[in-house]
């Protein structure tokens, strides 16, 4: 039986910061945790998702979506990034998760035209109701991240140095809440 009070989690190394990164360049969505304001339980939901003209996390949601209101009250959620593959056990596939804080931006924002720019060159489809009143740009500060490379390749990796320039995704939009 595993000890319990060993964290088989590992430092990050070059390889795994890479390979991380490379999640999250290549992610069109993802699935985002969050907790119901209203009874604290967990709720999940599929999100569209993307880096920003910065190269830090966004998506894109509705205010008719569940998720919305969720983060609102409490910005706090975590993301999963990383597609099984076409064959094989999809639990020996890499896949990130990312614990971070939504930020709204106010349609006002003035960086708001460059990102909904970059967005919809990674999201075309998404041209159909971007500029809809209830559709707001959310980044994501990341706080932690947990690279599970495939069987038996965990990693924590430090959120700062997902960022090439060192700086971390703690700069955003207004944090709701």
């Amino acid at each position: 039986m595993p000890d319990p009070k060993r964290d088989p989690v590992q430092p990050s190394d070059a390889a795994a910061l890479t390979q991380a990164r490379g999640l999250l360049q290549t992610a069109r969505h993802a699935a985002l945790a969050y907790a119901d304001p209203e009874t604290a339980t967990p709720g999940i939901s599929r999100i569209s998702f993307g880096l920003g003209p910065d190269g830090r996390p966004v998506t894109l949601i509705s205010a008719l979506a569940p998720h919305f209101e969720s983060l609102w009250a409490n910005p706090a959620c975590a993301i999963l990034v990383g597609e099984p593959g076409p064959k094989g056990d999809p639990l020996t596939h890499p896949r990130l998760i990312l614990q971070a804080t939504a930020r709204f931006m106010a349609p006002e924002d003035p960086t708001r035209p460059a990102l909904r720019a970059h967005w919809l060159q990674g999201h075309p489809k998404s041209t159909l109701y971007v500029d809809f009143a209830d559709f707001v740009f959310v980044t994501l500060s990341v706080t932690a991240v947990l690279l599970n490379g495939g069987f038996g390749r965990a990693y924590r990796i430090p959120p700062e140095t997902l960022w090439p320039d060192g700086s971390g995704a703690r700069q955003g939009c207004r944090t709701a809440g």
